[in-house]
Formats: structure tokens, C-alpha cells, sequence
């Protein structure tokens, strides 16, 4: 299966990443690995993250208090959130209209 993160996702990932390298050399690319490693989990088992509802999944990564938030598009996983577990709960709630707004463009192009 094919990854995509939103732009916001991405930011995240990358400000986790910065972060991580700030307070230990090293540290923000064992945080790249651990990404790497849970995108390829998810891309061999798209379905086994646990539903968080409106077709939102939850992959906790394994060394670092985050989450990957994402939603199976056909052959596409779609990352909504690099999310800390202790932050701002639920902030990416928005991003689930976003999505949706995506879908309908997906099977209509004429919607704008």
C-alpha cells in the first residue's frame, strides 16, 4: 500500500523529529526509524490498527508517546496526525472533514 501524509501530519513529523535530535544527538533519527518502522506495519496491515471511529485508525508507535492517525483510502493510507499522546486530545478532529471533503472530491470531481 502507498503512504501519504496530510501536510499538517507531516509537520508534526517533522517537529517531533527536530525535537527529539534537540535534546539528544541521535535521538530525532531513532524517531525517523520508529515512524519507518510503524508505516510499514500499517502499509503489511492496514486493518489491524485499532478504530478510533469515523474510519480513523490508531497505530501507537512502540518507543515514543505518539501516535500515527490514519484512514485506508482504497490502496492509499492516508496519515492524519503525528499525535502526541498527552497533548491537545482529539485536536485533529478537524482534519477528519478535511478527508472527507478529499473522498467526495475522489468520487465526484465536480464538487468543489
Amino acid at each position: 500500500m502507498k503512504i501519504e501524509f496530510l501536510p499538517e501530519a507531516d509537520n508534526e513529523f517533522r517537529e517531533a523529529a527536530r525535537y527529539y535530535e534537540g535534546e539528544a544527538l541521535g535521538v530525532g533519527m531513532v524517531f525517523i526509524a520508529e515512524i519507518h518502522r510503524a508505516m510499514a506495519w500499517i502499509a503489511r496491515n492496514p486493518n489491524a490498527a485499532a478504530k478510533i471511529g469515523s474510519g480513523i485508525r490508531k497505530k501507537v508507535l512502540k518507543y515514543f508517546p505518539f501516535n500515527l492517525l490514519y484512514s485506508i483510502e482504497g490502496e492509499l493510507v492516508l496519515i492524519m496526525a503525528v499525535a502526541h499522546q498527552k497533548r491537545r486530545p482529539r485536536y485533529w478532529r478537524s482534519r477528519v472533514k478535511q478527508l472527507k471533503e478529499r473522498q467526495k472530491k475522489t468520487i465526484d470531481p465536480s464538487v468543489s
